[in-house]
């Protein structure tokens, strides 16, 4: 079974190929600087991977080889916060580079490597709550939640595209995570939110496939 990763190199995407490579999956650890962590697992690490430059997974295709995916999960991500009182500049240059990354990222990586999902593959996009419009009731972090959101459209449309392919596409929410991203604040260590996702990545199939999950099995409302 082989597993590709992108984001593999810190919080939950080296949590994921923790847990995925002490299974025996063969794992392909994406990043764009590998940390001491991930070099001291067994596995396979791509480094030099940037899921907004177009030419970095061009490259990576071309290193992979003849290699097959199974599962594809879709974890690199990034995280302001931006209110509505401090929407300069700055602000939009930072907004720009969330949908960039959340939200175009994944898409470019599926663009690049649709040719290597194997029959009956998975992909998990690794989105999140904030990107719920309904669940919205707080407002701010207009980067974040916009680009979640849009994320989710897309998942959306890959799961009807791929559909005849037999590849199933589900959109995971960690839930609230102790990572850099926010601070080390949350209500579950990164460990923990590896092995729920991976529990409902091993769980959903085709008929889940296009659907939003909170990685604790709790079905989410756009």
């Amino acid at each position: 079974m082989s597993t590709l990763i992108t984001g593999g190199n810190r919080g939950i995407g080296l949590a994921m190929a923790r847990v995925l490579s002490a299974r025996g999956n063969h794992v392909i650890a994406v990043c764009r600087q590998p940390s001491a962590e991930l070099q001291g697992l067994p596995l396979q690490i791509e480094a030099g991977v940037d899921v907004t430059d177009s030419s970095t997974l061009v490259a990576l295709d071309e290193r992979l080889g003849d290699s097959t995916i199974d599962t594809l999960i879709l974890n690199a991500g990034v995280l302001s916060r931006e209110g509505l009182a401090e929407l300069d500049e700055a602000a939009f240059t930072r907004i720009h580079r969330q949908f960039e990354t959340n939200t175009l990222g994944p898409l470019r990586v599926v663009a690049a490597l649709q040719h290597r999902l194997s029959p009956a593959a998975k992909i998990a996009i690794i989105t999140s709550r904030m990107g719920s419009i309904s669940d919205n009731t707080s407002g701010g972090y207009y980067g974040y939640r916009a680009s979640k959101a849009a994320v989710n459209a897309v998942g959306k449309s890959l799961a009807e595209d791929l559909r005849p392919r037999g590849i199933a596409v589900f959109l995971l929410h960690p839930g609230f995570v102790r990572t850099d991203m926010t601070g080390g604040n949350g209500d579950v260590t990164a460990a923990q939110a590896a092995t729920n996702l991976i529990a409902r990545i091993d769980q959903l199939g085709m008929a889940e496939s296009g659907s939003f999950w909170h990685a604790n099995g709790e079905a989410l409302n756009w």
